[in-house]
Order: C-alpha cells, then sequence, then structure tokens
C-alpha cells in the first residue's frame, strides 16, 4: 500500500474508531453498551426506525452501485474497471459470506441481548454475533471506492457512512462493539486484497501494439 492509500485507508477509517473508542471510553462493559441503547430504543422511536432503515438498506444500494458501474464498464471497454469489480465480487463472497459465517457458527457468541455464555458450533442465529456480517460486507465495498478515488471529502464521507452503519448495528442490540471492530478488520482484508489482486500481473491485460 502506497502513501497516498495509506493515508485514504486512515481517514476512511478514522470515524468509524473513533466511534468506537468513544464507546469503549464511556461505558465500563459492553453489557453496559447493549443496555444503555435498549433503554434508548424504547425513548427514541424515530432514531431507531431511521438507524433500522440505514442497516437494512446500505448494502443493498451498493450492489446497485456496483451494478450500475460494473454495466458502464462494460459498456465502455473499460478492462480495468470491470476486472476490478469482479475481483471484488468474488472476494466478498468468500470473505463477506462464506468466512464470515463460518467464523459466526464456530465462535458461537452471543447477541447483545441473549445472555454471557458463548455456545461454539452452532447453526443458532443469537449465537452468531461475531463478527458482524453488515459491517464486513459494507467495508469491502467502501473502501475500494475510497482506494481508487482518492478524494479526502469523497473517503471521509464513505467513512463517516461506514461509522453510521457500524454504529446502527450496535444501538440495534445486533452486535457489540467488538464485533463491529472485527468486522471493519475483515472488510478492510477484503478490499485491500481485491485492490493487491486485482493490480498483479496475473489478472492485468496485455494490450499489444
Amino acid at each position: 500500500m502506497n502513501n497516498t492509500s495509506l493515508k485514504h485507508w486512515v481517514l476512511f477509517s478514522a470515524p468509524l474508531l473513533l466511534m468506537l473508542f468513544a464507546l469503549w471510553i464511556g461505558f465500563d462493559t459492553e453489557r453496559d453498551v447493549a443496555l444503555f441503547f435498549k433503554e434508548s430504543q424504547a425513548t427514541h422511536p424515530v432514531l431507531t426506525t431511521v438507524l433500522q432503515s440505514i442497516t437494512d438498506w446500505s448494502n443493498p444500494f451498493f450492489y446497485c452501485v456496483y451494478a450500475v458501474m460494473l454495466i458502464q464498464a462494460i459498456r465502455k471497454g473499460d478492462f480495468e474497471t470491470r476486472r476490478h469489480i469482479l475481483i471484488l465480487f468474488g472476494i466478498q463472497l468468500i470473505v463477506a459470506l462464506l468466512c464470515v459465517q463460518f467464523i459466526k457458527r464456530t465462535i458461537g457468541r452471543p447477541r447483545p441481548t441473549h445472555g454471557p455464555f458463548w455456545n461454539p458450533i452452532t447453526s443458532k442465529g443469537v449465537y452468531h454475533s461475531l463478527p458482524s456480517g453488515h459491517t464486513t460486507e459494507f467495508v469491502g465495498w467502501t473502501l475500494p471506492l475510497a482506494l481508487r478515488q482518492h478524494h479526502c471529502l469523497f473517503t471521509l464521507l464513505l467513512g463517516v457512512f461506514v461509522a453510521i452503519l457500524g454504529f446502527s448495528r450496535i444501538y440495534l442490540q445486533w452486535h457489540n462493539p467488538t464485533d463491529v471492530f472485527f468486522g471493519w478488520m475483515l472488510g478492510c482484508f477484503t478490499a485491500l486484497a481485491a485492490s493487491v489482486i486485482a493490480g498483479s500481473a496475473l489478472f492485468r491485460k496485455h494490450i499489444t501494439a
């Protein structure tokens, strides 16, 4: 990763990490976080509805964004963009779906409102808290855009969007802050792996004069 990409990765990640850090210093335990937001949901129904919409529609929105990008790349004969998107799709499938589900089912961490005891090797959804699949997938979609565009304001806006999505997963009792943190890590891996693989000589189109 060159210095420019590193700068944008830091700028992209900062809002989410700052939000998680604020929760870490503001509460004694993750259970306290869960109890606080459980009470908040009852007293702030409008905020709950807004965050529910964000958590439900953020990833589908970027399905549409990438579908449009792919169609445009095919029409324009933009092999580089098409290659990068298809590779990203493949890695998202491996990491955000297969890898995340394997970890969830193997570790068996309970959702915030379902007690302290873990239940490894389980198919029960209430024990699929770690890591946050929504965060993994969303970071996997948005970070590549930041690394390709290299516009600071655009990168920061994407980072704020990621932080809001991560917060929504915590606020709605689906995940603990550490679940979101590990989802961010896996999403970063997805984006960086797609960038490295797409830029490798093996996947480049060789054009001869």
